[in-house]
């Protein structure tokens, strides 16, 4: 009752306001991420995986999957965020 009050006092709210509101909130793990994604081990195993990617996406019939690379690059992502995370936690 008090948000249908609020909205007929203050009118609906613009599309714009509320699209601008969500480009203002960043997941902060996402900012996370990307820091590790910038490390020298992360570059590495993500150049891995992008070779992979173009290779594969070159060939019109191939088995081979970019699986292991793709592993190894969010296992590398995830170990820098895990030690980022749990370093501030203490």
């Amino acid at each position: 009752m008090v948000f249908e009050e609020k909205m007929i006092m203050n009118g609906e709210p613009d599309e714009e306001e509320e699209e601008e509101e969500e480009e203002d909130m960043v997941d902060p793990l996402e900012s996370v991420r990307q820091k590790c994604e910038d490390v020298e081990h992360c570059v590495h195993t993500k150049e891995r995986l992008e070779q992979c990617e173009s290779r594969v996406g070159s060939r019109s019939a191939t088995e081979e999957d970019c699986t292991e690379e793709l592993f190894d690059f969010l296992h590398a992502r995830d170990h820098c965020v895990a030690h980022k995370l749990f370093h501030s936690v203490k």
